[in-house]
């Protein structure tokens, strides 16, 4: 069933009048409905709402990265258009409905890699793509770690997402960026375990050592430190790669806990300082043997 760039139009057109105000113009209908964000008489519920609310708000932060590829030529100034990869990219839904909004008039080789390691619902994603004419996604089982080495993708890839990739997936798909040479990552971090579990494991030997252990000495402030501090170290590690690094609150995931996104751009900045901090925050908290994890760039600078 192949859609064209007045398919949401006309698939509005053709229900009654009155689809939901938050869906924006030029999205396809059939789309959202087929994602089971719109019901069959264009309605959305509460879910479906806050869902869709998620999503676009996360669309305005990716559409300025997106552009600012396209216009230094995609790809290794190639010209051959813009490449994504989605990480822990579960039904797809920020994938479709960027490609639906951004990809699929461009017509110039750009790609959605979509990266799920269950394989049921990389084969319904697969058939959705097709079902609407959608030849620039590709959906692969693969875990995150996986796919770094996986010959499935390309050399360079220019925008890495990952949004809620659980505990250290996130790292990994911080690996994948790095390795990959990406020029944008957009991260929303998720279930950090791995940082408060070596604080808890170590707890006995900082404490005492100095007034700070107090921030991880109670469980649930392990828990809650160890969270901040990997996020912390995730930043000092893109800066200590030369990326230029914000952190926001990603507003309209008011339902979720997990609420920071993290935005980093390739800028190939200063890489001395940041090393050299994240380093240190390593030796003050005692989480020497997490370097492998967060490890920073060999340079001079």
């Amino acid at each position: 069933m192949k859609r064209n760039k007045h398919s949401g139009a006309a698939a509005a057109s053709s229900l009654a009048q009155g689809l939901p105000p938050e869906v924006r113009p030029g999205q396809s209908v059939a789309l959202l409905q087929e994602l089971h964000i719109l019901t069959r008489d264009g309605k959305l519920n509460q879910d479906s709402r806050r869902k869709l609310k998620q999503v676009y708000h996360l669309y305005q932060f990716i559409e300025p990265l997106l552009k600012d590829v396209r216009e230094q030529g995609g790809e290794q100034g190639g010209g051959r258009g813009v490449s994504l990869v989605d990480h822990g990219a579960g039904k797809s839904y920020l994938g479709f409905i960027l490609y639906d909004l951004f990809f699929k008039d461009l017509n110039d080789g750009s790609h959605i890699y979509g990266i799920e390691t269950r394989a049921e619902l990389v084969e319904k994603s697969q058939q959705l793509a097709t079902q609407f004419n959608f030849p620039g996604m590709s959906f692969l089982p693969l875990s995150v770690a996986e796919s770094t080495s996986s010959a499935q993708l390309p050399a360079q890839i220019d925008i890495v997402t990952a949004l809620h990739a659980c505990n250290t997936a996130t790292d990994d798909a911080i690996d994948f960026a790095l390795k990959k040479k990406a020029k944008h990552m957009v991260l929303v971090p998720c279930c950090q375990a791995e940082v408060a579990s070596v604080l808890r494991k170590n707890k006995g030997q900082s404490l005492g050592k100095s007034a700070l252990t107090e921030l991880w000495r109670h469980p649930i402030h392990t828990r809650e430190f160890g969270s901040q501090v990997t996020n912390v170290l995730r930043c000092l590690q893109l800066e200590a790669h030369g990326y230029q690094v914000n952190v926001t609150e990603l507003v309209g995931w008011e339902h979720s806990m997990k609420n920071e996104l993290i935005i980093a751009t390739y800028k190939d900045l200063p890489r001395r300082r940041p090393s050299e901090r994240l380093q240190e925050v390593l030796d003050t908290l005692g989480l020497q043997e997490m370097g492998q994890r967060f490890y920073a760039a060999h340079v001079a600078q």
